[in-house]
């Protein structure tokens, strides 16, 4: 990692520990000078007051000038851990963090995609947010950062991987009844291994599991038969199905031709008791890809 390079945890940490700093000694100082004054001057030792002060001048200097100061204090270093959360060091690799309705897809500038956020330890990394539908946050505690992602609003976040691990992302701004669920993570690993992972074209083979998982599509719908906010594709080949189509109900069976539908115009057929969220893929897949998702769906009986 590179020495020069202040990290976003660094830039928070220094500014929450000295504002918790600050507090803790105003609180213990505060709270021991009301303990000694109800003491020394307890009602029973002074049942009539003897003071004639009415004012002191450097007392009231004192609890002016010096409270402005810790606030002047607690200003500087949290405008300086802002921009050095908004300043991204040179050379820093980017990436683009897509947010739907209830799932995370990041691409790369190569053209790889994925559902988790694979970085390189001890690099800075530039994420450029972007959501397709609704507000969603992006959120990772360990790096301390959190920016919101407004539909057509650029935006973006910069961190440091320390160390290799996993590392949690969640959405922190409610985005509809999938968003508890709304969860992935970064995925930091060495230099060697993260270029390994760069450089494999994941698209040649790719399962459509793989591929279901990599456009985000089981966020919404589940393979096992869980209830989530889409119809689960286990057992939905070959079953009928209510939908709504061009506003009129209908029932069909789904097959091949229906899925591929579903997945290029999903609101060509919504089905019944689902409201119609999921974004068009047409011009967005290949079709060797969408043939594989459709295969690997037909297999889930």
């Amino acid at each position: 990692m590179t020495p020069q390079i202040q990290t976003t945890t660094e830039a928070v940490d220094q500014v929450f520990l000295l504002i918790f700093g600050i507090s803790v000694v105003m609180l213990l100082g505060i709270a021991a000078v009301m303990v000694y004054f109800a003491v020394r001057y307890h009602h029973r030792r002074h049942p009539q007051p003897t003071s004639q002060v009415s004012s002191n001048l450097w007392l009231e200097i004192t609890w002016t000038v010096l409270p402005t100061l810790i606030v002047l204090a607690m200003f500087y270093y949290g405008w300086a851990g802002y921009l050095a959360l908004r300043n991204v060091p040179e050379g820093a690799m980017e990436v683009k963090a897509v947010a739907r309705m209830w799932s995370w897809v990041f691409e790369y500038e190569n053209g790889r995609a994925s559902d988790r956020l694979y970085v390189p330890v001890g690099r800075p990394v530039k994420v450029h947010l972007v959501s397709e539908d609704v507000l969603h946050s992006f959120y990772v505690p360990a790096f301390r950062i959190k920016r919101d992602m407004v539909p057509g609003m650029d935006n973006y976040v910069w961190f440091v991987a320390p160390e290799a691990g996993s590392y949690h992302v969640f959405c922190a701004e409610y985005c509809g009844t999938g968003h508890a669920d709304m969860i992935t993570r970064v995925e930091a690993l060495p230099e060697g291994e993260f270029i390994a992972w760069l450089a494999r074209v994941e698209d040649e083979g790719a399962g459509g599991e793989d591929l279901l998982r990599r456009h985000g599509c089981l966020g919404c719908h589940s393979l096992d038969g869980a209830q989530m906010a889409g119809p689960t594709f286990k057992g939905l080949y070959g079953r009928e199905k209510r939908v709504l189509s061009e506003g009129r109900e209908r029932t069909l069976i789904v097959d091949a031709e229906y899925l591929r539908r579903s997945i290029l115009q999903p609101k060509a057929d919504v089905v019944v008791g689902y409201p119609p969220i999921m974004p068009d893929y047409e011009g967005r897949l290949s079709e060797e890809d969408l043939e594989a998702m459709v295969e690997f769906l037909r297999t889930l009986q």
